[in-house]
C-alpha cells in the first residue's frame, strides 16, 4: 500500500510538471494575457514600426499591474518548467520575478505620481523582503541545481535602486537596509571558490571549486556587487577578481562567451572548435551583459563591446527561433526561451555605454523596433508560454525602453574608464 501509494504521489508531480509545461498551470493573478504570447514562425520577422517608448510603457504597465498575483496581490512570480518541493514554483523565482517587476515600476516615468503603481511596489516590496526568510533564500545549497541566486541578485538590485532613489517606504526602511547588507553577504558566500562567479546548476556539490561559473548569472551578480560596493558594502575583492577571472576565460576568439566558463581559457579558440551552446549565436543574449560588466571592471575592451551589440542584432533570429517554446537547450545553438527578454535588456544596457552619441540613439530606436516584433496584442511580453511570466517578460521590456533614462550601472571601484553612479 505504501508503495503504491508512492508511485500514485510521483505520477501525480510529473503530470503537474507536465501541465505547467503546456501552459494549463493554474493562474493566481486578476487576469491572464488575453492570448497565447507570439511564437515566431516566419524569418526574416516581418518588421513593424518602432514602438513609442512612452506609449508602450503606459500600456505595459497597465498589464503588469493586472498581473500581480497572490493571496494578497503581492508578487510577480517568474515560471519555467523547473519545480521544486513536490511540484511548487521556485521560491528563488517567485523573488526574483517580483523585484524585476517591481525594478519595472520605478523605472517608467510618473512613478511619483502614480498611487496604483507605488501601492503595487509596497505590496511587492514587503513580499519580497517575507520571502528571503524563507528556507531556500538562506545561504546553504539544497542539492545541486537551486535557482535562489536570481532571487537574491535581483532583490538586492531592487533595494539599492530604492536607497538610491529614496523611494524606501519608511516603515520598510530598517528592514530593508537590514535585508540589503544580508543579501551582499550571501552573494559573495555563494560564490564559487577559486574558479570563480555564480551558478544555478553546482554539479559537483556546494562549495566546489571543479563548479564552474554560469556567464549569464555571473555576469548580473557581478554589476549588482559593484553597486553594492559603490554604495559602501563590503564586498571582498578575491570574489570579485575569480569571478571576472572566469569571464575573460569564456572568451572564444570570435567573440563568443562559453554558457559556462571552462576551467582553462578559450580565448584563442576558433568558431567551428566549439561546442553548440558556446558559439557566437549562442551568444547573442549574454555577449552584452559580458562585456559591459568586463567594462564596469576595467576589464573591457570597447570594440569588443560595441561588437557584442551588433552582434545581438545580427543573431536575434536565434534568439526568436526559440521565444515562447517549450523544450531548453535544443540544437542548433542550445538557447533556452527564458534567455530572450534578459537578451534585450542587457543589449539595452549596453547601447547605453557606447560612446557616440549618433549611433546610441540609432540603435535605441533599432531596440524599440525589434521590441516590437515581440510585443503581444494585449501591449505585454512574454517569452515562455506560461501565462504568469508575462509580468517577468513585460517589466524586462519596460526596463530595456526606460534604460536611456534611469539604471545606468556602476562600475567597480577600482575599474577603470567609466564614470561611477
Amino acid at each position: 500500500m505504501h508503495r503504491l501509494a508512492a508511485i500514485l504521489a510521483a505520477v501525480f508531480v510529473v503530470a503537474a510538471v507536465v501541465a505547467q509545461e503546456l501552459g494549463e498551470g493554474t493562474f493566481e493573478g486578476k487576469r491572464a494575457p488575453a492570448a497565447a504570447p507570439i511564437r515566431f514562425t516566419e524569418f526574416p520577422v516581418p518588421a513593424r514600426e518602432a514602438l513609442d517608448p512612452e506609449l508602450a510603457t503606459r500600456t505595459a504597465l497597465e498589464g503588469l499591474l493586472a498581473l500581480q498575483e497572490g493571496e494578497g496581490s503581492d508578487q510577480w512570480p517568474y515560471e519555467g518548467v523547473y519545480r521544486e518541493d513536490r511540484g511548487q514554483l521556485p521560491i528563488g523565482y517567485r523573488v526574483g520575478g517580483t523585484a524585476i517587476a517591481c525594478l519595472a515600476l520605478i523605472a517608467a516615468p510618473g512613478y511619483a505620481e502614480d498611487e496604483p503603481r507605488r501601492a503595487a511596489l509596497e505590496r511587492g516590496l514587503r513580499f519580497v523582503l517575507a520571502t528571503l526568510e524563507h528556507e531556500r533564500m538562506s545561504l546553504g545549497f539544497i542539492g545541486t541545481y537551486d535557482v535562489r541566486g536570481w532571487g537574491h541578485i535581483y532583490a538586492l538590485q531592487l533595494f539599492l535602486e530604492l536607497q538610491d532613489h529614496g523611494l524606501v517606504p519608511e516603515a520598510l526602511a530598517d528592514e530593508l537596509t537590514e535585508k540589503t547588507k544580508g543579501l551582499v553577504e550571501t552573494l559573495v558566500g555563494l560564490a564559487i571558490p577559486k574558479s570563480g562567479g555564480w551558478n544555478y546548476s553546482l554539479r559537483a556539490g556546494f562549495g566546489k571549486e571543479r563548479n564552474r561559473a554560469s556567464t549569464f548569472m555571473t555576469a548580473p551578480a557581478l554589476q549588482v556587487l559593484f553597486h553594492a560596493q559603490a554604495r559602501g558594502h563590503a564586498v571582498p575583492e578575491l570574489v570579485l577578481d575569480e569571478a571576472l577571472d572566469a569571464l575573460d576565460r569564456a572568451r572564444s576568439e570570435p567573440g563568443a562567451y562559453a554558457y559556462g566558463a571552462s576551467a582553462s581559457t578559450q580565448n584563442g579558440v576558433a568558431e567551428e572548435e566549439l561546442a553548440m551552446m558556446d558559439r557566437v549565436p549562442s551568444s547573442a543574449a549574454r555577449a552584452t551583459a559580458v562585456e559591459t560588466t568586463l567594462l564596469l571592471a576595467g576589464r573591457g575592451d570597447p570594440a569588443r563591446h560595441r561588437r557584442a551589440v551588433q552582434r545581438f542584432f545580427d543573431d536575434w533570429d536565434a534568439l526568436a527561433v526559440r521565444k515562447s517554446q517549450t523544450g531548453t537547450h535544443i540544437p542548433p545553438y542550445g538557447i533556452a526561451p527564458y534567455y530572450f527578454l534578459y537578451g534585450h535588456l542587457y543589449a539595452a544596457q549596453a547601447i547605453e555605454l557606447l560612446e557616440d552619441t549618433t549611433e546610441r540613439e540609432a540603435l535605441r530606436e533599432r531596440m524599440r523596433a525589434v521590441l516590437a516584433l515581440s510585443r503581444d496584442q494585449d501591449g505585454t511580453w512574454n517569452d515562455r508560454q506560461f501565462p504568469r511570466s508575462a509580468g517577468y517578460g513585460t517589466a524586462m521590456a519596460i526596463l530595456a525602453l526606460n534604460l536611456p533614462r534611469v539604471h545606468r550601472p556602476i562600475a567597480r571601484l577600482t575599474g577603470l574608464g567609466v564614470k561611477k553612479g
